[in-house]
């Protein structure tokens, strides 16, 4: 399955999620290595945007509020080859932080070759509807050279 989008700014808060140990164990488990501490934001739309729904419904988020006549085209879209991973979210001194869902991938950007592998992270409680959040070893800006508005292809596998 492909998504491509645009890179865009997030509000700086993953960081706080994704230096915790806990979900850095299982990251470990999951793309093979820490990743880095904070997520690329990626904004799909149209046909990406269907991609993406499908991805959110196989990891059991509901996107109740959308137009049903796209969610007839998201119900034709097979996410069965697609494997995902369960990220167990926790209690930390009286604090909740979430669970998620991942999905191996692959992200390139659209005017190189280079593909770096990565995870689609779809958190249990998240607000984004059309943005990906994408996770990796490397600081994915810096490595593929990514600013606001680079178009980028993920391929999640």
């Amino acid at each position: 399955m492909r998504l491509s989008g645009k890179v865009t700014s997030g509000l700086g808060r993953a960081a706080v999620f994704m230096s915790q140990p806990h979900y850095q164990d299982q990251f470990r488990k999951i793309i093979g290595a820490t990743a880095w501490p904070g997520t690329l934001n990626v904004h799909v739309e149209n046909n990406d945007l269907s991609n993406y729904i499908a991805l959110r419904q196989k990891a059991g988020i509901d996107t109740l509020d959308l137009d049903p006549k796209f969610m007839e085209t998201v119900s034709t879209i097979d996410t069965t080859i697609i494997e995902s991973f369960r990220i167990r979210g926790f209690l930390r001194e009286g604090r909740s932080f979430g669970g998620a869902t991942a999905f191996l991938a692959t992200l390139r950007k659209s005017d190189s070759n280079e593909e770096i592998e990565c995870a689609i992270l779809i958190p249990d409680l998240t607000r984004h509807i059309d943005v990906v959040e994408v996770i990796s070893v490397d600081y994915l800006r810096e490595k593929l050279g990514l600013s606001d508005g680079d178009e980028v292809t993920l391929t999640a596998h």
